[in-house]
């Protein structure tokens, strides 16, 4: 995979964003702002970071051995400036704790697959090549996509599609992989491709791209337990911010957008009983809104990166302390 051709998404406006937090004097003398990129990738974004913020301290995290092989290659000249961690990004405070970080100034996601992840035809996350039928972003552990495909119930199946793909033929495509997994277990993707076409009925393979689209999202999220991942790990994001610390998110999916949502707009809440004549701190919002909804990537940033396309970015600001 060419480093070069990987584009970081709406790059320049993750680097605003977060720059207020990260351009101010350290907590304590000597000390400069620390910033965690949750999905290092192949570093794109934290290499910006580690660029335009002379003074950050970097820790990255990412389940990914491979990626974080070619990260470190990337950002060795930034010697110990960067940190970086095998870690799934729920898993944050444990790492913060480990390496003595009580708290930081920024923290950025870039969720979903990465470039290396998809331009790697044996890691089964594209549809449109041949390949096993894998789709651990971490492939030292958990089960693959094929194990889900082949083993689970099929009521369970159908669960995954309509929760995780939003497929409205779950049923139609899951009696499918049951009655064919039977002849012979699912091992590559275009076995699985090639079933999906054939089970759906033509009106619905007219609209919405690659008729395996949402059937794949939703084998990657359960293979990763993604949606589980960042429930827990958005809200210790935010419990790990610094007051001044801002955090950015980019999500790629209605449903992953829809809890960082969700999460941020119940830090921005007034949480106080109604008809207080004045609000006591510990009711007070613990977050600012940074982005007026989701921002969307620009259509100079779609031309030049498709996989941008589908990009929303959410951010916000920590306010105020938790009071015990």
């Amino acid at each position: 995979m060419s480093q070069t051709r990987h584009v970081p998404v709406m790059l320049q406006r993750c680097l605003d964003l977060l720059a207020p937090a990260l351009q101010r004097p350290g907590r304590s003398a000597g000390t400069g702002p620390v910033v965690v990129d949750c999905t290092l990738g192949l570093g794109g974004h934290s290499e910006a970071l580690l660029t335009r913020f002379p003074e950050a301290r970097l820790i990255a995290l990412d389940r990914d051995t491979e990626a974080l092989r070619l990260s470190a290659e990337r950002l060795a000249p930034f010697g110990d400036r960067a940190t970086l961690v095998h870690a799934v990004y729920d898993e944050l405070p444990d790492v913060l704790d480990r390496l003595g970080v009580p708290r930081v100034d920024g923290v950025l996601f870039d969720l979903g697959v990465s470039s290396m992840q998809l331009d790697e035809a044996d890691r089964g996350f594209a549809y449109a090549q041949d390949a096993p039928l894998d789709m651990r972003m971490d492939q030292t552990t958990g089960v693959s996509a094929a194990e889900v495909l082949n083993t689970y119930a099929p009521g369970e199946l159908v669960r995954i599609l309509r929760a995780y793909g939003e497929e409205k033929q779950a049923r139609r495509i899951v009696s499918a992989i049951v009655r064919e997994r039977d002849r012979e277990p699912f091992a590559n993707s275009a076995r699985l491709v090639e079933l999906i076409r054939d089970a759906l009925p033509q009106a619905a393979k007219r609209t919405g791209g690659n008729p395996a689209k949402r059937t794949f999202q939703a084998l990657r999220i359960e293979v990763n337990g993604e949606l589980t991942v960042l429930e827990r790990a958005v809200p210790a994001a935010v419990a790990a911010l610094a007051v001044g610390g801002r955090i950015a998110v980019l999500s790629y999916h209605s449903l992953e957008d829809r809890l960082v949502k969700q999460v941020f707009a119940a830090g921005a809440a007034n949480t106080a009983p109604p008809g207080l004549p004045v609000v006591p701190e510990e009711y007070q919002p613990r977050l600012k809104l940074l982005t007026r909804g989701a921002e969307l990537p620009t259509e100079e940033e779609v031309a030049e990166n498709r996989r941008a396309a589908p990009a929303r970015l959410r951010a916000a600001e920590r306010i105020r302390e938790d009071v015990a």
